[in-house]
């Protein structure tokens, strides 16, 4: 290994060294995500099921459990030459504020407008949506990241995009909002009035602030009754994982370049693209036995998918109108509380992330609202980055593991990702600064009736 002193604090890769293929971690999965069934049927859907909804190129992606590679197409990588490769950062000042042996590494992926990873698969999906000569694409968003990841690919591709936008994102990030209708598309609070899917769960649930799941039925009924429209999630699916695997692929080669083998790899976990994304290469190492590596997934103590989550097949929204996935689930029905993390918020994860944990291939850890926001002002005061709710996750888990080093004196190398900046978070953060912000954790008793709606198998 080189010497410490040789490692910059910020290791940019060449544009040539940008990955021309994306990993698809499944085809080294000796237990493959189980298939998405008909929620009728419960038998597997084909492909011609999940092109009405899907665009038929991304539903090619989401089926395939055996091609190790996708090659990215010219024109995704000449959109992603103008933001990546993207910066892997030794936190040199972290490690030194908490009196650590740790060595500290974060992939950071807010350095472009949209202010998130959101983007490495959002332009993906545009790009297959115009290639197959559809008007536009509906979707939903949580926070805002995906909504305006997406709202960017569109702007450059010339589509129409619909965005359903979780109600208390809505209304806590409104200048997230105003970014993603000034690239051109249409925002609606979820649940909403304008599809029958939205009427039924304000009838239900009067007075909801909104959840992923009810935001991806009302998108998915919007898609499913336009002409010339499909619909694009931004998490969860096999093959947003897919796209997102670019920042694995960077981490590794920019790892590799300086000799440095992670023991610890950290990422938060909502549905599962940036976690799935960053650890993809090493879990494929891993999966072969090459290398072994401790992966942390980290969740909102609000919406605990993982650690109290059931594995079971589950319907994908609120709505029951998506197909359905075995996954860590809270049950389609479940409604977070309003907490600050509005990317974190989705009752499932990942079929993918779920075999993988399930399998003991991965640990999940969940974290109360306010040590996550204080673990973020650490980072932000001594690393000089104000990190997104979401990516404060990681780092509070990353500061902990970091801590755990210093006690028992061993030098550990930790990697976490840095999904995005915090810049339109600031509603959170002052709700913080004021002594305003408290800590919500579902009993067992509120997370039951979730669990009652699992369907039956």
């Amino acid at each position: 290994m080189m010497e410490e002193k040789k490692i910059p604090y910020k290791i940019y890769l060449e544009e040539s060294e940008l990955p021309k293929q994306w990993y698809n971690v499944r085809a080294d999965m000796k237990n493959k995500p189980a298939p998405l069934l008909n929620p009728g049927t419960k038998e597997p859907l084909k492909f011609e099921d999940l092109t009405p909804i899907f665009c038929e190129e991304l539903v090619k992606q989401e089926l395939d459990d055996t091609t190790a590679y996708f090659d990215i197409p010219d024109e995704i990588l000449d959109y992603y030459k103008t933001y990546r490769p993207s910066p892997l950062c030794r936190a040199y000042n972290l490690e030194k504020a908490l009196g650590t042996p740790a060595k500290i590494y974060y992939k950071f992926e807010g350095n472009n407008t949209s202010g998130s990873h959101k983007l490495n698969s959002a332009i993906a999906q545009a790009y297959y949506a115009k290639k197959q000569g559809l008007k536009g694409v509906t979707t939903e968003t949580g926070a805002g990241q995906w909504g305006t990841a997406l709202s960017m690919a569109c702007a450059h591709f010339d589509l129409d995009c619909k965005v359903y936008m979780v109600k208390v994102s809505y209304e806590q990030k409104p200048f997230r909002r105003e970014v993603m209708r000034t690239y051109g598309a249409s925002v609606t609070p979820s649940p909403s009035e304008t599809t029958n899917v939205g009427k039924k769960i304000l009838e239900e649930h009067p007075g909801t602030t909104g959840s992923l799941g009810c935001a991806i039925s009302e998108a998915v009924e919007a898609a499913t009754t336009r002409e010339g429209y499909r619909y694009v999630l931004g998490s969860v699916l096999n093959q947003v994982l897919l796209h997102q695997s670019v920042i694995g692929l960077e981490t590794k080669t920019a790892l590799d370049k300086y000799g440095v083998t992670p023991d610890i790899i950290i990422g938060c976990a909502g549905g599962g693209s940036n976690l799935g994304g960053l650890i993809s290469p090493f879990m494929g190492e891993k999966l072969r036995g090459e290398k072994d590596y401790e992966i942390i997934a980290v969740e909102p103590a609000s919406c605990p998918s993982f650690t109290r989550g059931r594995f079971a097949y589950d319907f994908c929204d609120t709505g029951k109108v998506c197909p359905l996935a075995k996954m860590y689930t809270l049950g389609s029905g479940f409604i977070p509380s309003p907490n600050h993390a509005g990317g974190l918020r989705y009752h499932g994860m990942s079929s993918i992330l779920s075999q993988l944990y399930h399998d003991g291939l991965m640990k999940a850890v969940s974290v109360e609202q306010t040590e996550v926001f204080e673990a973020a002002e650490r980072f932000a005061r001594v690393e000089g980055i104000l990190p997104a709710p979401e990516s404060a996750h990681a780092i509070r888990v990353a500061i902990d593991e970091a801590l755990k080093c210093r006690e028992t004196g061993e030098e550990k190398t930790i990697v976490f990702g840095l999904t995005g900046t915090g810049y339109f978070d600031m509603v959170a953060y002052e709700k913080y600064n004021n002594g305003e912000m408290s800590d919500y954790i579902p009993t067992d008793e509120d997370l039951q009736p979730g669990f009652d709606s699992l369907p039956p198998m």
